[in-house]
This record gives C-alpha cells, structure tokens and sequence, in this order.
C-alpha cells in the first residue's frame, strides 16, 4: 500500500499549555466551560471547548506564499461565513488569530479553534499549506482549505467522531504510519484511531469536508472510504450553522 498522499494533522499545544488552553478558550467564550452529560446530536464534530465567540471577526495572515496563492485561499475561506456567524478578515498583520504559513516540508496541518489565539503561539504560524502553488488545481485548494479553516473553527476529523464506527484493523493502522510517516503509537492513535470528545455531533458523515480516507487495507471486512471530498457537505453547513448561528 502506498503512502495517502496530502493527509492534515490536528496540531495540539504542548502538554504544558494544556490547562492554560482551556483557561483561554473559556476566557473567549464562556460557552466552552459548558459540558452535557448527553453529548447534543448537531452535525459533523467539534472538539469540546474550542468555539470562537459568535459573531467574531477572526483576523488572517500570511506568513509566507506568492500572492496568487493567497488571493485564492482568501477566496475559498469565505464560504465558511456564508454558513457560521464568523467572519475573516486578511491583511490584518502578525496579531492574527491565524497566521499562515507554506512551508512545504511540513504537510497541511493547523491548530484547533481558540487554539490559534494562544499568547505562547505569537509570531508562530497556526495553520500551514504545504502544497499549495499557483498550479494547483482547484479541487484541491478546496479540499486543503475548506478542511484545515475547518479546524480553526473548531472542527475535528470526522473519522474522530463519537458517531464513526470505523472497522479499523489497528495493528496494521499502526504499522502504516508509523512505516510511512514516522508516527509512533500515541501520535496514530490520536489522529487516526481515538475518538474525539466532541460535544456535538451527528451520524457519521462519509461526505464531510473534515474527513480522511479510510484504505480497505487498514479495514476489516472491506471496509473503505475514497478519498473524493473536496466541498462542505449539507451537515457541515448545518452543524456550522448551530454552532456559529446567525441573528434570528
């Protein structure tokens, strides 16, 4: 089996941040101190305590990247907002929330939600597009930046819902990345196997914009998930939509 070419990773603070994170998120917006013993069945998953304050303006900077890149991904972002009561603003200089960076040697990737805003995390990017160029096609601007804004709002991988029943074989999960990406158990566990301790969710989604692809290989029975979602699926847009609702 060959290495799932362009997979994101969830980039979490370092142990030691752990605690102030939350402190931080919940200083942003109390909502995230909130938790129901019966997780509230929405859409998509969102990772416990992470949620922007409704109707925030999330500043956006570049850290790095050619211009025509940029002016795309600006483009792209802005459906998010067509769904969620959040708003991104680019151009806003090195105090952004998000800071964006392209450093191809360092895949796609992003820190979750209030994450980004972390004091500790200043001048550092919160989100990197790696592969993004001119050439690229759009599909896969989509694909890449409609997920990984997904997670600066709060969203975790699908395939981490409480909902997904995925048939993984494990041993041979752990085997695969950690023989193609490096990855030791804990690291595979945390963003392939574990399921996230999301407060709101729905049934599994196998059209999510949040969700990896699921090789027969690393399945049992057959079980298996192309990798094809490059759009917001009707639950995404629902589930962001409650959220980050609009003004009745």
């Amino acid at each position: 089996m060959e290495a799932l070419k362009g997979l994101c990773t969830v980039v979490m603070p370092e142990a030691r941040l752990r605690e102030f994170a939350f402190q931080h998120a919940v200083d942003l917006n109390s909502d995230n101190a909130l938790l129901e013993e019966q997780p509230q069945r929405i859409a998509a998953a969102m990772e416990t305590r992470r949620r922007w304050p409704v109707g925030m303006t999330l500043r956006v900077h570049f850290l790095a990247g050619e211009r025509a890149v940029q002016h795309r991904v600006e483009e792209i972002v802005a459906e998010w907002s067509q769904h969620a009561n959040v708003q991104f603003v680019f151009g806003a200089g090195p105090e952004a929330e998000i800071r964006i960076s392209f450093n191809p040697n360092s895949g796609s990737w992003s820190y979750m939600g209030t994450d980004c805003s972390l004091s500790q995390l200043a001048g550092r990017p919160t989100m990197n597009l790696g592969w993004l160029t001119p050439t690229t096609p759009l599909v896969e601007y989509r694909r890449v930046v409609l997920h990984e804004f997904g997670h600066a709002l709060g969203l975790v991988h699908e395939h981490l819902s409480p909902a997904a029943e995925i048939p993984w074989d494990e041993a041979k999960v752990l085997n695969y990345y950690r023989q193609t990406n490096g990855w030791d158990e804990a690291y595979t566990r945390s963003n392939v196997l574990a399921r996230s301790k999301a407060d709101a969710y729905t049934r599994f989604d196998p059209h999510s914009i949040m969700l990896y692809p699921v090789p027969r290989e690393l399945t049992l029975g057959g079980f298996e998930i192309p990798w094809s979602n490059s759009e917001l699926s009707a639950l995404d847009k629902e589930f962001i939509g409650q959220i980050y609702p609009f003004p009745a």
